[in-house]
């Protein structure tokens, strides 16, 4: 039979129960093997039980030192009962100075006594007894996680000046780089919130006009890369131009932002036709991939050919399903783009099969820069067919000529 002999109004500081006519303190601590938590319990002494109940400070410390032991025991491991009950003395009768001097030898955790309230300063000089006089029952979790986004900034050598923290509250990065970026002009002090806007609207002004398309080659929401690093370039350098004092971590969350805000716009927004209004010359088009998924455009349809192919694209596109073809076959001419080889092929038939001759195709390649250059091409073929495409240049028929090219241009 369980009995709760002492708790704090804390729901997490361990626990003083009894157990069968045994004293123990009881604490919960990481999580099994299907994320639900653990609890583990160790016997204590009535003097232990006494310095528990009068001394938060003492509760606090010897709960930090037993966390690395429930930590070791891992989703399915025991708790090391004598190396916690090893703790009870050293922790709760010693002198302060003693306590100090272990607390120099063993692990413990730092985040529940910061977010306890300590003293991070003192904590820091190995003070901890010294530390814990701030310390109040009411966890501040924010604390804590401030407090370790500050020590791994310092493990890399980063030291945040004022505005520098500000501009990281204020994108809400501060705790976590990984976090998507957004304005929170209320987590910024007051008396630098000024600073933080100027240092916002100079990367605004370094990035109006630009945009970030999306890539159908990677689905529906997928985003150009070669847009988002653009703008990136764009926004760090005026930022670091205008602000060389800046650390990276907050120049860079405010390039994310700018770039995140405007992607989040690309995607929110139908998607282009990019020869909408355009004089179009097909009348029938016929979209495959590598896989024998086909599709039919009419020009009578509702849709332009570049907004159907794409969309077509964005459907299937894969790792292993990254050739796509359109094809006028009234004509006679197609392309076939090659997402893996960043390349193109067009291809027009010379001379009809005759008598039960194959016919004769004119095929040509040339490279592409990036999913623009894919959009612009379908867009020359939708509007006017192969020979649209001669502005578009070099073509090479020559297979082996133009893999060397593509090769060269990989090296580069």
């Amino acid at each position: 039979m369980r009995d709760i002999v002492f708790t704090r109004s804390s729901g997490w500081i361990p626990t003083v129960i009894r157990e069968d006519g045994e004293l123990k303190l009881m604490l919960g601590a990481g999580a099994d093997a299907n994320h639900e938590p653990r609890t583990f319990t160790f016997p204590i002494s009535e003097a232990h039980f006494a310095v528990i109940r009068e001394d938060l400070a003492r509760h606090l410390l010897l709960w930090s030192a037993v966390l690395p032991l429930c930590e070791a025991a891992g989703t399915r491991g025991q708790l090391d009962e004598n190396a916690a009950v090893a703790l009870l003395d050293p922790i709760l009768l010693s002198p302060p100075a003693d306590v100090d001097a272990l607390f120099r030898r063993i692990p413990w955790d730092r985040s529940r006594l910061v977010a306890h309230g300590a003293t991070i300063r003192l904590l820091e000089h190995g003070q901890v007894c010294e530390a814990m006089r701030t310390t109040t029952e009411a966890a501040n979790e924010k604390r804590a996680q401030e407090h370790h986004a500050d020590r791994r900034r310092t493990e890399r050598g980063v030291v945040l000046g004022p505005l520098d923290a500000q501009v990281l509250r204020y994108t809400g990065q501060y705790l976590h780089g990984a976090t998507i970026p957004r304005r929170n002009p209320d987590a910024v002090d007051p008396a630098l919130l000024p600073q933080v806007m100027r240092v916002i609207a100079t990367a605004e002004q370094a990035c109006a006009g630009m945009r970030i398309g999306l890539d159908p080659r990677r689905g529906h929401r997928a985003t150009d890369k070669r847009d988002w690093k653009r703008m990136e370039a764009t926004v760090d350098a005026a930022v670091r131009r205008a602000y060389p004092g800046l650390v990276d971590d907050a120049v860079r969350t405010v390039t994310f932002l700018m770039c995140s805000e405007v992607a989040d716009r690309a995607k929110s927004t139908p998607p282009e036709d990019d020869d909408s209004g355009a004089s179009v010359t097909k009348a029938a088009l016929t979209f495959t991939d590598d896989k024998g998924g086909e599709k039919k455009w009419l020009r009578d349809g509702p849709r332009s050919a570049s907004a159907e192919f794409w969309e077509f694209v964005a459907d299937r596109s894969a790792g292993d399903n990254e050739v796509f073809t359109i094809e006028d076959e009234e004509m006679g001419e197609g392309i076939q783009l090659q997402f893996y080889a960043d390349c193109i092929a067009r291809i027009t038939t010379v001379r009809q099969g005759e008598a039960g001759s194959d016919p004769e195709y004119r095929v040509e390649y040339s490279l592409v820069d990036g999913i623009s250059g894919y959009r612009h091409l379908v867009s020359l073929f939708v509007r006017g067919g192969y020979a649209a495409l001669d502005q578009h240049s070099p073509w090479m028929s020559d297979a082996a000529e133009f893999e060397r090219a593509r090769r060269q241009r990989k090296a580069r």
